[in-house]
């Protein structure tokens, strides 16, 4: 967004799509993944995240928790959808 108040979306190919993935074992030996996707423009202002982060257990429980976030009129970003799925291992 320019700071002359033009709101005017920036063209389809002024963005750019930014994927970080990290990784990583918690403290309760937890696996946790973090992937981020952020649609950037041109003068490299964020426009919108789709952030998973997805958390497995050593007893086999899958933890997934996905956000989309989009840019406000207020230049912060904001989430639009939340969506958080549990799957417990099967029991032996």
């Amino acid at each position: 967004m320019s700071s002359t108040g033009d709101n005017t979306p920036p063209a389809e190919d002024d963005i750019e799509v930014v994927e970080v993935v990290t990784g990583g074992v918690d403290e309760q030996g937890d696996v946790v993944v973090d992937d981020l996707v952020a649609a950037v423009d041109s003068e490299g202002n964020i426009l919108a995240t789709d952030e998973t982060i997805a958390v497995e257990t050593p007893d086999g429980d899958v933890l997934i928790d996905e956000t989309i976030s989009v840019l406000g009129d207020d230049g912060e970003l904001h989430a639009i959808e939340e969506d958080i799925t549990v799957v417990e291992a099967e029991a032996e």
